[in-house]
């Protein structure tokens, strides 16, 4: 979800301004993503390297995620959404990390879709957690070496029991993945636009879906056509 910052400082505003109405499309996209079924959203929500933002800009973060979690629980209940987290969570604030946890809890049960937040999260994080645990059940003979295949590594990942997403959206214009999911989007397509966060809502969502619709996915085959 790029371009908040961007966003505000085309319109004259602070920064934060732009995480404000970054909320706005999270509860649009939120919304219509589960009207169309998609089974899970996650959200690059904040990164371990956003932790090297300005102490004022952070801190305003951490606020806002506070007060958008306590005030969306009803409508995520309302709207069976189940909320999860992913990432290195005690890096959180504790307030924030409570209200994570008891919305967390709260819907647990909802089995619509799932809203998964990447927050204090990295790719590189992810699979080093995942090696660190996959070498000490080897060390303790809870796992043999043999045994260590992908469907072991992606069992260790934070998102393990979820699939892998088809589809990841980068707003903002960027053409990089910015160490997020490395492990999981081997296989995603990619969709890049221009808009910045806040002005990518349930209509630029619909035409992202479209052109991943258009996509040709052969995942490294090649499509045999001589029955057609």
């Amino acid at each position: 979800m790029d371009g908040n910052g961007r966003w505000a400082k085309s319109k004259g505003k602070l920064r934060i301004y732009g995480h404000r109405e970054g909320v706005e499309s999270v509860r649009d996209i939120a919304e219509a993503s589960a009207k169309l079924g998609v089974e899970v959203l996650t959200l690059y929500t904040f990164s371990t390297e956003n932790w090297f933002r300005p102490a004022t800009e952070v801190n305003a973060l951490m606020s806002l995620l506070v007060g958008t979690i306590r005030k969306e629980v009803a409508t995520l209940l309302s709207n069976q959404i189940q909320l999860r987290a992913i990432g290195d969570l005690d890096q959180l604030p504790s307030e924030a990390r409570k209200e994570l946890e008891a919305a967390m809890d709260e819907t647990a049960a909802a089995d619509r879709m799932v809203l998964n937040l990447a927050l204090s999260y990295s790719g590189r994080w992810d699979i080093t957690n995942a090696v660190r645990a996959i070498a000490r059940e080897v060390a303790e003979g809870r796992l043999s070496l043999d045994a260590v295949d992908e469907e072991a590594v992606a069992g260790h990942l934070a998102t393990a029991g979820l699939a892998d997403p088809d589809l990841l959206i980068r707003t903002g214009g960027e053409f990089r993945v910015s160490n997020y999911l490395l492990w999981q989007i081997a296989y995603a397509e990619l969709y890049i636009t221009e808009d910045f966060w806040p002005d990518f809502r349930r209509q630029q969502l619909y035409t992202a879906i479209r052109a991943f619709q258009d996509r040709d996915r052969r995942f490294g085959r090649v499509r045999d056509d001589s029955s057609s």
